[in-house]
């Protein structure tokens, strides 16, 4: 596949904006859950995809070395909850963007020995949000800068706390056929002209606040995949194999 040809797709929210610098033209920004269904498909060659659809998907190659991770507090990717994180939390409602999220929270509320109801989050709007709901992406954003009741438990933080290794939330997946040296080397070269443009991002992006831009690009997300986050998303696959019913085979991640 020549990258100037490459169907490419990536999310709308702040957190991918220094991964598709210079490929926005032609970009489908599309919800993760989406994203998913398009690369299976066959309309896209590459997806930044949730890593959680890269695990159980038969074999998407994985570009080395560019993804969305956090070490620590993430500040997008969190359960919103007013009952106690104990037995009392018997229902979630679950923000139907998500794909990896979903399976995060799987993973840290079995870990202690939680398994609540999950039901479909029916809309963003404030006034009638759940008393425990997973939100993601700017919509979460958006949540935490405004008033609520809720209490948030940072799955960043709480795998962090876990686990010590950071969390991979989205990779670029490549279709087999499109699997080629050039169009993952387009797709590193993306992000280091984001990162050198993130001095730009935080002073002129329009989404919330300079200083939440700053400590949020700045801080909060990571973009590179090494041997810690490598470590990470395999301490991630394991976890999906013992702890989410049914029971999905997950695949050995391949790097390009």
């Amino acid at each position: 596949m020549i990258p100037e040809t490459a169907r490419i797709g990536s999310v709308p929210y702040l957190n991918a904006v220094p991964l598709t610098c210079g490929l926005e033209e032609r970009c489908r920004f599309l919800p993760p859950s989406t994203l998913a269904v398009e690369l299976r498909a066959g309309r896209l060659e590459a997806a930044l995809l949730s890593v959680t659809e890269a695990l159980f998907a038969p074999g998407y190659p994985i570009v080395d070395g560019v993804a969305i991770a956090s070490d620590g507090p993430v500040a997008s990717v969190f359960l919103a909850h007013q009952d106690p994180l104990d037995e009392r939390l018997t229902e979630v409602h679950l923000d139907p963007a998500s794909c990896t999220s979903v399976n995060l929270l799987r993973v840290l509320l079995a870990a202690r020995g939680l398994s609540p109801r999950f039901s479909p989050l029916a809309d963003y709007d404030r006034e009638r949000m759940p008393r425990n709901v997973l939100l993601i992406g700017d919509p979460a954003i958006r949540f935490s800068l405004g008033p609520h009741p809720h209490r948030l438990w940072d799955l960043g933080a709480a795998w962090k706390e876990w686990t010590g290794l950071p969390f991979v939330y989205a990779v670029w997946a490549v279709g087999e056929s499109a699997a080629t040296p050039a169009l993952a080397d387009r797709l590193r070269q993306a992000r280091v002209l984001g990162l050198e443009s993130m001095p730009h991002w935080v002073e002129h992006r329009p989404e919330f606040t300079r200083e939440f831009r700053q400590s949020y690009l700045g801080g909060h997300i990571r973009y590179g995949l090494g041997d810690a986050e490598k470590a990470g998303i395999e301490r991630f696959r394991q976890a999906l194999d013992t702890h989410i019913e049914p029971r999905r085979p997950t695949v050995v991640p391949r790097y390009i």
